[in-house]
């Protein structure tokens, strides 16, 4: 169903991640987008036919102090009156903050300006959902100003210091997809009256918790070893600082090792699942000739032809699979059978490999043994 959505602070960090999101919805024309740069004159005209509005507009970090009350406080009160002379109830989502309970300017300003929409609310019959936020970090966030996730991620990416006047500061945040999630989610379900709806997970963690992981992905693409980024915070947190990388470190070098037989690229490490890697072989090079205790590998030849082979280490069974490229046959070695990969064709054996430790110099449990003695 078309739908015409008013956003207020459109070209903010949250109103730009909900732009993007409404339009990926469908909803991008006629979507109103209402910015800093917009005429006060013009706001009745442009909320007109209004099906919803989010009103993200506010200010957290003025040059003076009595701009919080004009930027959070009045600009509300100016808008409720403007969808009042709508004379129908349109529903409206806020962005408050969770500071709204506390007695500081901010914090004021945005209370009152939450009395503002109860009000009208409850004048208008109309719905409205007050969003009490935490911290917000996310792609798109302004480093510098009010955000240390932002500051952290935007610094580090460019090898600047970061200042951290106390590594134990609780942190509360919510990631910016789980927001707009939960706004968009109003949409469809627009149940109650004056909800004071939560976005979720609300992530407790520290700033120095948070500024070690920030680092410890930078680490990572010169170690190779990575955190568990697949969930959760960290999922977030490393979604966030790649999207601060300047264009120029989009990339970056691993070493390859080479020889006669070919080449061996580690690309990717895990602390608790392993590693990636990929080899080459040149037409008739046999690698591996070895048997591993309790390591075990996946093998996928990506272009080219290889033979595996195979022999029981205490039985002398043996055994050969022979794969190319796009079969897409994984190949696995078995603890206790000596294992090796010829290249059988004509061109070069490219071949991906995951292991399921990372190689330890140390105890490497990798036993030369030729699988043809």
């Amino acid at each position: 169903m078309t739908m015409r959505i008013v956003v207020t602070g459109a070209d903010g960090f949250i109103g730009r991640n909900l732009v993007l999101r409404l339009q990926e919805l469908g909803h991008g024309n006629d979507l109103v987008r209402i910015t800093r740069e917009t005429a006060p004159g013009d706001l009745a005209k442009l909320i007109t036919g209004a099906n919803f509005i989010f009103h993200l507009a506010g200010i957290n970090r003025p040059k003076h102090e009595s701009e919080f009350a004009s930027g959070n406080l009045e600009f509300t009160r100016t808008l409720c009156d403007a969808v009042s002379k709508q004379a129908r109830p349109i529903p409206i989502a806020y962005t408050s903050s969770t500071q709204a309970d506390r007695d500081n300017p901010y914090g004021n300003s945005k209370r009152q300006a939450e009395d503002v929409l109860r009000s009208y609310g409850h004048e208008a019959g109309a719905k409205v959902h007050i969003f009490r936020l935490p911290n917000v970090f996310g792609k798109w966030a302004r480093p510098n100003y009010n955000s240390a996730v932002a500051t952290f991620c935007y610094n580090i990416a460019r090898d600047l210091p970061i200042t951290i006047n106390d590594p134990n500061a609780p942190l509360s945040m919510v990631y910016i997809d789980d927001v707009i999630s939960a706004f968009v989610g109003l949409l469809e379900d627009n149940s109650g009256f004056e909800r004071t709806p939560e976005v979720a997970p609300v992530y407790k963690t520290t700033v120095g918790e948070v500024a070690d992981y920030i680092r410890s992905f930078e680490a990572g693409r010169h170690s190779l070893i990575t955190q568990r980024v697949g969930t959760g915070l960290l999922r977030a947190l490393h979604a966030t600082y790649l999207s601060y990388l300047d264009p120029s470190r989009f990339s970056y070098v691993v070493t390859v090792h080479s020889d006669n037989r070919g080449e061996f690229v580690e690309m990717l490490k895990t602390e608790d699942s392993g590693q990636l890697s990929y080899f080459t072989a040149h037409p008739g090079i046999t690698r591996g000739e070895h048997y591993h205790h309790t390591k075990t590998e996946k093998f996928l030849v990506i272009r080219g032809t290889a033979r595996f082979g195979f022999r029981h280490v205490d039985t002398g069974e043996t055994f050969e699979i022979e794969t190319k490229g796009g079969d897409a046959t994984i190949v696995e070695t078995v603890p206790g059978w000596a294992h090796n990969v010829t290249n059988v064709g004509d061109d070069e054996l490219v071949c991906m490999l995951w292991a399921n430790e990372i190689f330890d110099r140390a105890n490497p449990d990798t036993i030369a043994c030729k699988v043809k003695p």
